[in-house]
């Protein structure tokens, strides 16, 4: 199975062992980030660095023209990744004989939600997730999908993979987060991640629904879960506690607006990109679930993009869904993580490979090169020198 492995440009750029040994780890391909998120990143084997801080959504290169005068536009890189970063580690890394595909994060951006509020998801109590901007929305519709062909179609790359192409909700790793004093599940996740904006509310009265009514609902379905007194079983539980037609009118709504996004930035992507451009999502086959990898319906979205990445650390079952719907020329990429520190399993990743294999999956994701420690990235060029 092919491998790739996801990579930032700071892990490249200002090491000139770093392309070489990205390389010899047996990979054929790397993923390289694009359009971020803010993070705080290690950088264990750099000869300059070993933090980097990436203090806002960013764009890893310089942004296009395309955006003057419009209110949503995307942020240059700071220090952490100044000029075209993207570029410079691109250019690196095909010289090594790697296949070079873009990684962008789209709405997942918390300095568009400060400096923006009005673009972010608003639940059902008021609050506003400034990391989550609402997909509901015309103007950052339109940011999205321009930011998705811009960011993807980059000199030299021979594909992108699209994360956080939908609903992002409450779930979020925040800076000092503490939102895990009650554990709300599926269902309270949802719940809390129903958006109330004014594009939303009036969604919701296309579907039937009078939006007060239903954040009235929706705040009173969630207090068994704070109290801790409700069982959370997904959407069943969803549908028990708002009732089962309201349940399905905040899905129609929420469903069509995911779907038809996707199918924009998509389309905008394969016309901005050259033939045989390969176009695949971050993507979950539960279709409400929120978050970097978007709840998707396996069938739609594999007729609109030619494949997904399917997170896939800690067991294989989300492989199935998608397998079902499989064409002969779908990708199916399950990600692994290969970093110890993180979760990760590098040593069972043989392992790991051929049970994901054996589930339908086409390709390999690692995540990831720059993190791993020497002996994870050791564990990782033994299991595919085996492949």
């Amino acid at each position: 199975m092919k491998a790739s492995a996801f990579v930032y440009p700071w892990d490249v750029n200002g090491d000139p062992a770093a392309p070489e040994r990205i390389a010899g780890l047996g990979v054929e391909q790397v993923t390289l980030a694009s359009a971020y998120h803010s993070t705080r990143a290690l950088t264990p084997r750099h000869p300059r660095h070993r933090i980097v801080t990436a203090e806002y959504a960013a764009v890893l290169y310089p942004p296009g023209d395309r955006w003057a005068g419009r209110g949503l536009r995307p942020y240059p890189a700071g220090r952490w990744a100044p000029g075209n970063a993207h570029g410079e580690a691109a250019e690196a890394l095909a010289a090594a004989g790697l296949e070079v595909h873009t990684w962008v994060v789209l709405a997942h951006n918390s300095r568009l939600g400060a400096e923006h509020p009005d673009t972010s998801v608003v639940n059902a109590y008021g609050d506003r997730y400034p990391w989550a901007p609402c997909v509901a929305q015309p103007a950052t519709r339109a940011y999205l999908v321009d930011l998705a062909a811009e960011a993807a179609v980059r000199p030299g790359a021979r594909g992108t993979e699209l994360e956080s192409l939908g609903w992002y909700g409450l779930q979020h790793l925040h800076a000092h987060d503490k939102t895990a004093g009650v554990g709300l599940g599926d269902a309270g996740q949802y719940l809390m991640s129903l958006c109330f904006c004014p594009s939303c509310r009036t969604g919701y009265g296309e579907r039937g629904l009078d939006a007060d009514a239903l954040a009235g609902a929706v705040r009173g379905a969630l207090e068994p879960l704070w109290r801790g007194t409700a069982d959370d079983e997904g959407w069943p539980t969803v549908e028990k506690l708002l009732g089962q037609d309201t349940a399905a009118a905040t899905r129609a709504w929420r469903d069509t607006t995911a779907r038809s996004l996707q199918e924009e930035a998509v389309a905008a992507v394969r016309a901005a990109a050259p033939d045989g451009f390969r176009i695949l999502l971050h993507a979950d086959p539960v279709p409400y679930h929120c978050g970097a990898n978007v709840g998707v319906d396996p069938a739609h979205i594999l007729s609109v993009a030619d494949g997904v990445v399917v997170p896939c650390t800690g067991g294989t079952a989300l492989l199935a869904p998608f397998a079902a719907q499989a064409r002969e020329d779908t990708v199916l990429a399950a990600n692994l993580t290969v970093v110890a520190g993180m979760g990760g399993s590098p040593a069972t990743l043989a392992a790991d490979a051929a049970r994901a294999r054996a589930e339908g999956a086409t390709e390999l994701r690692l995540y990831h090169a720059g993190l791993a420690s020497d002996a994870d990235l050791a564990a990782v060029r033994e299991a595919l020198a085996v492949r």
